[in-house]
């Protein structure tokens, strides 16, 4: 047969649009064409494929070559076509039955020898060809990352002479079998290890409960960062397809290896980073920070030092949880449901309040500071909180009930009556969702209308309040919402103003 059809896989984002590789023989002198939009990595995959045909003992058929990768309109890079590209020649030569390549899709980058090379984004696809029904043939170094899609078929394989074999019916390869490599995730740190700060452990509790976002201010050294790095350890583990979603953007960008799934990522980008690092983008469109920390937290340290234009790139992504990256050519959608926490010092020094009076700068400085911090970002944040220094005392005992162990049972009792009375954590209410969740009695309605009245807060802050305070009434299990849960919701309004 002078025409074969093999399926494939792009990457687009984090998605992985289907590409069917036609490889047709013609008479006429040797030549090979290669068309549908192919970048440079892909262009150079033909040279590849033919030394790879050549060295693992197949002909090359010395006839014209036409490879079309559809749809055409689709930009492909990278070389993981180099497979398709090759059991497509070999199937429209007569080497391997085309029938066999009709029920599977094809991912891989080949050696010159023949060898199959990993490559980036097999996860996606893993989903996109379950979801069509279909086997996934990868490299073996892909293998445990494509199991991660249960009840995904997966045919892994070394080198090209196996999978010729293994269509041919000569040594058929089994499916692969998922090791569990990938299941072995390290400990969070503890939260014991934090000396004293009660008020802010307790910022943090409430914070881990109703998914709020939180922003520590305080002098150096009073332990912002050491607070900050325990958050992720008090958070309910991620479902099955939130764990997915991880390791999806992870199989993406292979910044962080797959041996840390099913854990809630922690990014900590540093405050030099640009807009494009923190949100992503370029010219093929990447994920940036904010992706990088879905289903996870982004801790921005020393949040006044950050580009202020940086800053206000988050405003979109922190109400939509996601980010779209517009390009001439196209659009990419990334996920972008993230817990932001983020540290800052009171004044340029640093000390102000400290009870030690070391803080020297002047109010002028002291407000141009702070300005740094547009109002509708700081709106964004439920949870303002003042960070004490401490006392000097080493090996203070932690107080009872300080651990992440007793921490996280809390929110996950307070996150399960989320989920069974609205479906989402109650920093993700909407409006409709506010009024049935959040209803308060004439009295209290008035108070906190009063009080937001005096404080200043714009409707969007007190709609945060409400939700706070909704998060307050699950820590205790109670179904009304108080004057006491109001009045700690409206302390954590006031700490920057």
């Amino acid at each position: 047969m002078s025409l074969a059809i093999v399926h494939s896989r792009a990457q687009v984002g984090v998605e992985a649009p289907a590409v069917t590789v036609e490889a047709h023989l013609a008479n006429g002198l040797p030549s090979l064409a290669l068309v549908g939009l192919p970048e440079t990595a892909v262009k150079e995959s033909k040279d590849r494929v033919r030394s790879a045909i050549l060295n693992s003992g197949f002909d090359f058929p010395p006839r014209r070559i036409t490879l079309n990768l559809a749809p055409a309109d689709l930009p492909k890079d990278g070389g993981r076509f180099d497979l398709a590209i090759a059991l497509g020649i070999l199937s429209a030569s007569g080497q391997v039955p085309g029938a066999a390549l009709l029920e599977v899709e094809c991912l891989g980058e080949l050696a010159l020898s023949g060898a199959l090379r990993p490559v980036q984004g097999v996860l996606p696809a893993a989903l996109a060809a379950r979801a069509a029904g279909r086997a996934l043939v990868v490299p073996r170094a892909n293998a445990e990352e494509a199991c991660l899609a249960s009840g995904l078929v997966v045919i892994a394989a070394d080198h090209l002479l196996e999978l010729a074999a293994h269509f041919n019916g000569q040594t058929p390869l089994a499916p692969y079998q998922a090791q569990g490599l990938l299941r072995h995730a390290a400990p969070y740190p503890d939260l014991a290890e934090v000396q004293g700060q009660v008020a802010a452990k307790r910022a943090l509790l409430v914070a881990a409960a109703g998914s709020h976002n939180l922003l520590f201010s305080g002098p150096p050294g009073t332990g912002k960062t050491l607070l900050a790095s325990r958050l992720p350890g008090l958070l309910p583990p991620l479902n099955e397809r939130e764990a997915l979603e991880v390791a999806a953007i992870q199989s993406v960008v292979s910044h962080t290896p797959l041996n840390a799934w099913p854990q809630r990522p922690f990014r900590n980008p540093h405050h030099s980073a640009s807009g494009a690092a923190l949100v992503g983008g370029g010219s093929r469109p990447q994920p940036g920070e904010i992706t990088l920390a879905h289903q996870g937290v982004l801790f921005l340290d020393e949040l006044p030092e950050f580009d202020r234009k940086v800053l206000e790139v988050l405003r979109e992504p922190l109400e939509s949880g996601q980010i779209v990256i517009a390009r001439a050519r196209d659009k990419v959608r990334f996920p972008a449901r993230f817990q932001l926490v983020a540290a800052m010092n009171p004044c340029p020094c640093g000390y102000l309040g400290d009870p030690s009076g070391r803080c020297r700068c002047s109010s002028e400085q002291v407000q141009r500071y702070r300005a740094k911090l547009s109002g509708p970002l700081l709106d964004r944040i439920d949870l303002h909180l003042t960070v004490a220094r401490e006392t000097t005392a080493l090996h203070v005992p932690s107080a009872a009930g300080a651990d992440s162990a007793s921490a996280a049972s809390l929110v996950a009792q307070a996150r399960e009556r989320q989920l069974q009375r609205q479906g989402c954590a109650n920093a993700f209410l909407d409006l409709p969702g506010l009024r049935q969740h959040c209803a308060l009695g004439s009295s209290d309605q008035a108070w906190l209308e009063s009080a937001c009245e005096r404080l200043g807060l714009s409707l969007r802050s007190a709609h945060r309040v409400l939700k706070v305070a909704r998060t307050l009434a699950d820590l205790e299990q109670i179904e009304a919402i108080g004057r006491a849960h109001l009045a700690e919701a409206l302390q954590y309004r006031t700490n920057l103003s």
